[in-house]
C-alpha cells in the first residue's frame, strides 16, 4: 500500500508540473524565467486592441521577485483604462483599474505621438488570458490577451542617454570573406539608436533591412551606411555587392554587443 501511495503521490506531482509548464508558470507560482528586462510578444483577439505600430506588435516584460508585468504602449489615448480580468469584474465597486501611463512615440518618418500605455500584470507565459478595456465612450470589452517570445534586453537607446558611443560588432554569413569595422560608431538620439558599418570593401552599392532600403553615406573609401539597430540582438540585413562578375544580394547577421558599449 505504501508503495502505491508513494507512486501515486509521484505521478500526481509530474502532472502538475507539466500543467504548470504548460501554463508557462513554476509550480510555486512565480514567473518562469530570471528576474529582468525582456522584450515579448503581446498578442490580443481584437484588431481594435493592439501595440502602437511603432512597437511591431512587442512590450516590455519586467519580471521582479518571481511576478511579471508588461508595459505595452497604445495607438492613441482612446483606452482609458485596462483590468486584469473580466469585464463584468472591471465595473464592481472597489476593482483596481489599471491607470495610463503617457508615452511618447517616434514613428519611421521621424514625426512624434503622445499616446497612453498600460503595465499589465501577466500571470503566465504563452497562454491566454483576460484583459478587459474601456475606451472614451466608458463602455467595458472582454478581451484575450497573449505573452509570449521573451528575450532579455541589454542596455538599449530607452536605457542609454542620447549621444556617441563606440560597440563592438560582429558579421555571421556570406561567404566569410567580408567585415565590417569594429567597434562601430553608435550614436543614440530621443531614444532612437543609429549605427555607422563600414565594410571591408567599396563595392557594396545598398543595404536592406525587411522592407527599408539604405543608401551608401559616403562616396570615396569602403562602402559605410548608417542604420538602425538593437544591442544583443541578431539583426538580419542583406546588401548588395558588385565585387562579382554579376551584382548580388547577400544575407548576413550582425550583432552588436551590448556589454561593450561606451562613450565616444
Amino acid at each position: 500500500m505504501n508503495i502505491r501511495k508513494t507512486f501515486s503521490f509521484f505521478l500526481c506531482a509530474a502532472v502538475l508540473c507539466l500543467l504548470f509548464a504548460a501554463c508557462g508558470q513554476k509550480p510555486d507560482g512565480k514567473a518562469p524565467i530570471a528576474d529582468g528586462v525582456y522584450s515579448a510578444d503581446f498578442k490580443t483577439d481584437g484588431s481594435m486592441f493592439h501595440v502602437n505600430e511603432a512597437h511591431h506588435g512587442k512590450g516590455t516584460l519586467t519580471v521582479k521577485d518571481g511576478k511579471m508585468t508588461i508595459h505595452i504602449t497604445m495607438p492613441s489615448k482612446n483606452t482609458v483604462n485596462l483590468f486584469p480580468g473580466l469585464a463584468e469584474d472591471a465595473q464592481k465597486e472597489g476593482a483596481e483599474l489599471i491607470q495610463p501611463t503617457l508615452d511618447t512615440v517616434t514613428y519611421e518618418d521621424g514625426t512624434t505621438e503622445e499616446v497612453y500605455g498600460f503595465d499589465i500584470p501577466v500571470p503566465y507565459l504563452d497562454k491566454e488570458f483576460d484583459c478587459a478595456l474601456v475606451g472614451t465612450k466608458g463602455k467595458w470589452y472582454d478581451h484575450k490577451v497573449s505573452v509570449s517570445n521573451p528575450q532579455p534586453v541589454s542596455d538599449n537607446a530607452e536605457s542609454i542617454k542620447d549621444g556617441e558611443y563606440l560597440c563592438e560588432v560582429t558579421l555571421s554569413g556570406g561567404s566569410g570573406k567580408a567585415s565590417i569595422e569594429s567597434p562601430a560608431k553608435i550614436t543614440v538620439k530621443d531614444g532612437k539608436m543609429t549605427a555607422v558599418i563600414v565594410w571591408s570593401s567599396s563595392h557594396y552599392e545598398y543595404m536592406t533591412i525587411g522592407e527599408v532600403k539604405y543608401e551608401p553615406v559616403n562616396t570615396e573609401g569602403n562602402s559605410t551606411f548608417e542604420i538602425p539597430v538593437e544591442l544583443d540582438r541578431d539583426i538580419a540585413v542583406s546588401a548588395l555587392t558588385t565585387a562579382m562578375s554579376e551584382p548580388h544580394l547577400i544575407d548576413y547577421t550582425i550583432r552588436f554587443d551590448g556589454s561593450t558599449i561606451k562613450s565616444n
